[in-house]
């Protein structure tokens, strides 16, 4: 008996055990029900150890303390890793490098200002868009690490009006005049750059072939190019970060996911120049050979204002991407809700991607749109009565540099106020496959058009044009 009671504590103790080891990992609740197999990722585990940046450099506003600044992380990484406090201040400086075990904490009130002088970031051989390239060496960057972090409450700026081109029609005649006043080239009279020569933009944080990453309550804002870029990368957590460009901000992308393998986002704000949430692996023929998909991968609890697109797939997609929920998210005022693009070419296949409880607000364009004649006009003929219709394409063998996109399911979705509701266009050889929407209620001025789609399913959908018009459908199965 006394045996039988030993043996029932031990276990209830073992239960007890298991149930708060559950309990405490912040993210189960986005794997319930979760459509795909995903290992838990773990947040990065980093040793008992903590140096400030302060004894190394004083924060100073014209004085830059690049040197110190990787001195403090060298110095930290040889030591076993740790956690380097950057204290409240402005911290100017050039290019900083990340190491294993290392996690940037940034307390409130500080600010990590990037130098504005080019001089400070070398040219150096990288990837861009998933293609070899050689561009200036980024603000942050990490290369083949484990345990990394940028966590805490202050500000990383990238101060990249000093690097992006300006279009006139992108501002007001105010900021046009502030921003042209610096200097630089007109290539038109409504195109100015910084700078007569090339300049390489760099992305602001890029992180390559990394294991185990956290990126945890910062604002990242005003970067050059991208703005967070991890890259073939394992393991990777941003919560709670706040991602910021201006509207008008070239190729600004908030978060661009390439080629990486099991991450959560979540609880995150995206307001920027480009795509908000981004899904890439890799453009065309380097892409093709990398062959490193982006796969399981969950977005949650995010929300998007000015982008091109709040949650995005393409058009560098060329590795793949496979097993990715989207899901409690809110896209208020960007240019496209759902945005899928591609071309011929880029090869790649996209497939089950499952986008749940979206909430959408003035959508700038498009509400739900598939496009791979991204880059180039779409063809359209006058009818003999005399309406505007697609043109019909002729079909091109298919081959590894074909892409698909297929087994896409879009459920509880709801959006008021777009352009337009529905624009799927796939190719002749290769059409936009097996997409299912599921309780979708969308107002907009255009109900939309279908193009060469086959399988497209709908249930309980509601779609109010002001048109008056029905969704088209051209060429589909």
């Amino acid at each position: 008996m006394k045996t039988s009671s030993l043996l029932m504590s031990l276990l209830f103790l073992a239960a007890s055990c298991t149930n708060q080891g559950q309990a405490e990992y912040p993210y189960a609740d986005l794997y319930e029900n979760l459509p795909f197999d995903m290992p838990r990722v773990e947040r990065p585990v980093f040793p008992d150890r903590q140096i400030s940046l302060a004894d190394y450099a004083s924060a100073d506003v014209k004085v830059k303390c690049t040197a110190q600044f990787q001195e403090a992380i060298d110095k930290l990484a040889a030591d076993g890793g740790g956690h380097l406090v950057v204290p409240a201040g402005v911290w100017y400086t050039g290019p900083i490098v990340l190491r294993s075990n290392i996690d940037l904490r940034l307390e409130k009130g500080s600010v990590i200002l990037f130098s504005e002088d080019h001089n400070d970031y070398p040219l150096i051989e990288t990837n861009y868009e998933g293609e070899k390239a050689v561009r200036a060496q980024n603000p942050i960057s990490a290369i083949d690490c484990e345990n990394i972090a940028i966590t805490g409450q202050g500000v990383i700026d990238g101060q990249g009006e000093y690097w992006r081109p300006l279009k006139r029609e992108k501002v007001t005649e105010g900021m046009w005049n502030k921003i042209t006043s610096r200097g630089g080239v007109f290539k038109r009279e409504t195109l100015w750059q910084p700078r007569e020569e090339e300049n390489y933009r760099p992305i602001m944080v890029n992180i390559f072939q990394c294991k185990n990453v956290l990126l945890e309550g910062v604002i990242f804002q005003n970067s050059p190019a991208w703005n967070l870029h991890p890259e073939c990368c394992e393991n990777v957590i941003i919560d709670g970060v706040d991602v910021r460009n201006p509207s008008y901000a070239q190729n600004g992308d908030g978060l661009d996911l390439e080629s990486c393998k099991n991450c959560i986002v979540v609880n995150t704000t995206f307001d920027v120049g480009d795509d908000g949430i981004c899904i890439k692996s890799g453009k065309n023929e380097f892409g093709i050979k990398r062959g490193i998909p982006t796969e399981n991968v969950i977005i949650s609890g995010c929300t998007v204002y000015a982008g091109h697109g709040g949650f995005v797939i393409g058009s560098e997609m060329s590795g793949g991407v496979k097993n990715i929920k989207c899901s409690d998210c809110q896209f208020v005022g960007t240019d496209n809700g759902l945005r899928f693009k591609s071309c011929r070419g880029r090869g790649g296949v996209v497939e089950n991607i499952w986008v749940e409880d979206i909430a959408m607000v003035n959508i700038q364009d498009i509400a739900i749109k598939f496009n791979l004649y991204y880059g180039s006009k779409v063809k359209y003929e006058t009818a003999e009565d005399g309406s505007r219709r697609p043109a019909e394409i002729e079909a091109e063998p298919v081959s590894i540099t074909t892409p698909s996109f297929r087994d896409i399911h879009i459920k509880n979705l709801y959006s008021k106020d777009a352009k337009t509701a529905l624009y799927f266009n796939g190719l002749p050889e290769m059409p936009v496959k097996n997409i299912s929407l599921e309780n979708v209620q969308i107002t907009a001025e255009q109900a939309g058009e279908l193009i060469y789609c086959e399988g497209v399913t709908m249930q309980n959908v509601t779609i109010e044009g002001k048109d008056g018009k029905t969704v088209a459908e051209y060429f589909c199965k």
